[in-house]
C-alpha cells in the first residue's frame, strides 16, 4: 500500500479528482499555498495499493499539464531607476509534484 501526495494548481484539482474518481480511487483535498507565484494548490491524499500506482501516476501526467503564463515581477525593494522598469517574463506553470509513501498501516473506521 501506498500514500501519494500530490500537489497540483488549485485550477488543475477539479478535473484531477474527478479523473480519479472516474477511475474508482478516493481522494482527500486539502489546501495549500505557496510555491513560486504564491497561488492557491491543492494537495491531494490517494491511498493506493501497488498494483495500481501506475495508473494513478498517468492520470495526474494526463491530467495536469503545465502552460505558459506572463507575469510582471514585482521591483525589489532597492529603489534603483532600473528596478522600476521591470517587464513581463514568461513562466512555467502547472504540472504536478508527486510524492509517494510507503504505508505500514491501513484501517478504515
Amino acid at each position: 500500500m501506498k500514500l501519494a501526495l500530490v500537489i497540483v494548481q488549485d485550477t488543475d484539482a477539479a478535473a484531477l479528482s474527478k479523473e480519479l474518481a472516474k477511475a474508482g480511487l478516493a481522494s482527500t483535498r486539502l489546501a495549500s499555498s505557496g510555491g513560486f507565484l504564491r497561488e492557491g494548490n491543492t494537495t491531494l491524499l490517494i491511498g493506493v495499493t501497488d498494483e495500481r500506482l501506475t495508473e494513478v501516476k498517468r492520470i495526474i501526467k494526463n491530467t495536469c499539464q503545465t502552460r505558459s503564463r506572463l507575469i510582471t515581477p514585482s521591483p525589489p525593494l532597492t529603489g534603483g531607476p532600473e528596478d522600476i522598469l521591470s517587464s513581463p517574463m514568461e513562466v512555467r506553470v502547472g504540472g504536478a509534484t508527486l510524492f509517494v509513501l510507503d504505508v505500514v498501516d491501513f484501517e478504515k473506521f
